[in-house]
């Protein structure tokens, strides 16, 4: 039996409600990312950044939402913008942000989707970050990718775990997760 395939990456038409949700993302993570200031950003202690930037709990959100994928992308450009560190951290992580919701959202089935963020950001964002604040790249990818596992462990799973259980049920069956031995009629 072939392995299942992918489902295309459309989303569907765009709605007002489905740009609305995009919008409040995406000032979301701006609101989120500029709460806590320059931790949100990257502060280095000895050879290794610490970033506890909270807003990306949201990076998840593909899981549930395709829409995120755009209001996750603009907010990160935003709040990089806001944030100081330059093109590199503006067109770099929004960019990284972009992929890792595409990836989150291609395997929103699956326990990777939560990995895809962490990963992501510590390897990628660890790339151009390491070179801004002159610190090696390894303890730097090392200081991301912990703080990121930390936020989206402690907060962005919970946060995806409320929103199932209060959400209303998807209206179209390609947004609705699959059970065990549901035939594709």
């Amino acid at each position: 039996m072939p392995p299942p395939s992918r489902p295309p990456l459309r989303a569907g038409p765009v709605s007002a409600g489905r740009l609305a949700r995009a919008g409040v993302i995406a000032a979301a993570y701006v609101a989120a990312a500029a709460a806590l200031g320059p931790l949100s950003f990257g502060v280095p202690l000895g050879p290794v950044l610490v970033q506890f930037r909270a807003a990306e709990a949201l990076s998840v959100l593909p899981i549930l939402y395709p829409e995120a994928i755009p209001g996750l992308f603009v907010g990160v450009w935003l709040a990089n913008v806001l944030g100081g560190l330059g093109p590199w951290d503006v067109w770099g992580g929004s960019l990284v942000s972009l992929l890792a919701a595409c990836a989150t959202w291609l395997d929103r089935r699956s326990w990777r989707a939560y990995v895809w963020p962490v990963a992501a950001n510590g390897v990628l964002i660890s790339l151009y970050l390491s070179a801004i604040f002159g610190l090696p790249y390894w303890s730097t990818a090392l200081g991301i990718t912990l703080s990121e596992a930390l936020v989206v462990g402690a907060l962005g799973v919970p946060l995806v775990r409320v929103l199932r259980r209060f959400s209303p049920r998807p209206s179209r069956p390609e947004e609705a997760p699959r059970s065990p031995g549901a035939t594709g009629a």
